[in-house]
């Protein structure tokens, strides 16, 4: 298969500058996945520097090496059949020479970035699509899943070679429309470039991985290029008008040729006029390009509305332009489903006590979600959580004051703690909520909160939603919340 070289790059003085294209076998940064023929990308990452494995890439039949600028083939070993390409911008070409090696994508993909909503917003995009007729897929936190597919996965944006196999296999398989996740992580490091996106969503902006970016003015800019690197020039720009960074966010787009779709209280195109939360969800009035449609939204929480008004914009930029059109795929929203571990109800508490499930672990998602459950609550709101260990530590009493302003009653207990000790992660979050239980084996915390509750109660198990593992040093160890609390329940 042929692969697209560019003509900016730096190659070895020892072969001849070749062709745009060149003919390898296979892709990859991975040094253990090389085989004869292939194209090995020496990133340099977090704990290890891909460059220290080219020679071993090269005797397992690497034929092309792309590194950073100023690395040099290795002098020990024959090299004169290998050709070196360097980059100042490695990760970015990596990407784009992934994307055309496999070179197959559906027809329509649509991006998703944001703090809060990327899963529910790109299942809720796939379900529109499927409902329309569309041989559609979701692509990020949940896996693949969709039309032929339910593949799980295991992080929201995965590496340019696992991105486009994917792409590629849908492709292959039928799939027309697709929706994915773009995290921060995934945007900044380039990984995202060279997907052929038609349009591309903005959720919201609030604290989360300050670890890494160091700043939230750094987290907006990494969000950023969603529109001034990875959407196509005249694509479709989706944005919240109400979160904050969304004048980043147009700006960006507009300074790319893109149609700027709103939503939200200040939307333009989208404007939500009225939410009113009831028992099975909650009644809606959008303002639909100049035209109110009234209707039931069986799901809880204004963030749910949130993210269905952005799968809307999302969907209908595929005809914006014809009104029939919208208005049939506006008729679709009280069809919509929530989605695995994100406000999923935990049915069969013998007093009728609510007891939900939610992935929330930022202090927005947390505040949502609690603030959703009230209006359903006639008693007390449990609530149990904790806070990943080697992650942001500036979270922890942002939470821990959250869970407590909004919540009757706090259980602190271990989330994912990782290397970190997970005594003085709950400490730190016992801080800012003295009042808590503090159970750290989360197991026990889960059944406490489940046992305690009473007729008109609703507990919220947060933080880790879908997830089926707990990581706890090196090691993940089968664990589910929504297995926890069924079993607590048949406990009782």
């Amino acid at each position: 298969m042929k692969a697209k070289i560019y003509d900016d790059a730096t190659f070895t003085p020892s072969l001849p500058k070749p062709q745009l294209e060149l003919n390898i076998t296979g892709i990859t940064a991975d040094s253990r996945d090389v085989r004869k023929g292939f194209l090995f990308a020496a990133l340099r990452g977090q704990k290890q520097d891909g460059r220290q494995f080219i020679s071993q890439a090269i005797q397992d039949g690497a034929i092309v090496i792309l590194a950073e600028e100023g690395t040099t083939l290795p002098k020990d070993i024959d090299t004169s059949h290998v050709l070196l390409i360097t980059d100042k911008n490695i990760r970015r070409r990596f990407a784009i020479m992934t994307a055309n090696f496999y070179k197959a994508q559906p027809k329509t993909i649509v991006g998703v970035t944001g703090t809060n909503g990327k899963t529910s917003t790109v299942h809720f995009a796939q379900q529109l699509w499927q409902l329309l007729g569309n041989k559609s897929v979701s692509l990020g936190t949940l896996g693949v899943h969709g039309y032929r597919f339910k593949l799980p996965g295991k992080m929201t944006s995965p590496d340019p070679v696992r991105l486009h196999a994917a792409l590629a296999d849908v492709e292959a398989a039928g799939v027309t429309h697709l929706a994915m996740e773009c995290s921060s992580h995934g945007l900044d490091q380039s990984r995202m470039d060279g997907v052929r996106m038609t349009a591309a969503a903005f959720t919201n902006l609030t604290r989360d991985h300050l670890d890494y970016h160091g700043s939230m003015d750094e987290y907006a800019k990494a969000k950023a290029r969603l529109f001034s690197n990875v959407l196509m020039p005249g694509g479709t720009a989706v944005i919240n008008a109400d979160a904050p960074y969304a004048d980043m966010m147009i700006e960006a787009a507009k300074a790319r040729g893109q149609r700027v779709i709103t939503f939200g209280n200040k939307g333009y195109d989208i404007k939500l006029k009225s939410q009113e939360p009831n028992a099975l969800g909650q009644d809606i009035v959008l303002e639909v390009l100049g035209k109110d449609y009234e209707f039931h939204l069986p799901l809880i929480g204004l963030f749910q509305a949130y993210n269905v008004m952005c799968a809307l914009g999302l969907v209908m930029a595929e005809f914006i332009d014809k009104r029939d059109k919208v208005e049939e795929l506006v008729r679709l929203l009280p069809h919509l489903k929530g989605v695995s571990g994100r406000v999923e109800l935990i049915e069969g508490h013998p007093k009728q006590a609510a007891v939900y499930v939610d992935y929330a672990h930022t202090p927005d998602a947390l505040e949502q979600v609690l603030s959703a459950v009230r209006p359903h609550t006639q008693n007390r709101i449990i609530t149990v959580f904790g806070c990943g260990g080697d992650r942001d530590k500036g979270k922890r009493p942002l939470m821990a004051e959250i869970a407590t302003k909004l919540s009757d009653v706090v259980i602190v207990t271990d989330d994912n703690p990782r290397s970190e000790n997970p005594d003085q992660i709950r400490n730190d979050v016992m801080a800012k909520a003295p009042k808590a239980l503090n159970i750290g084996d989360r197991k026990i915390a889960i059944a406490k909160a489940i046992e305690m509750a009473q007729t008109g109660d609703v507990v919220v198990i947060a933080g880790k939603g879908h997830e089926q593992g707990q990581i706890i040093g090196d090691q993940t160890y089968p664990f589910d919340d929504r297995d926890e609390a069924r079993k607590a329940i048949l406990s009782l």
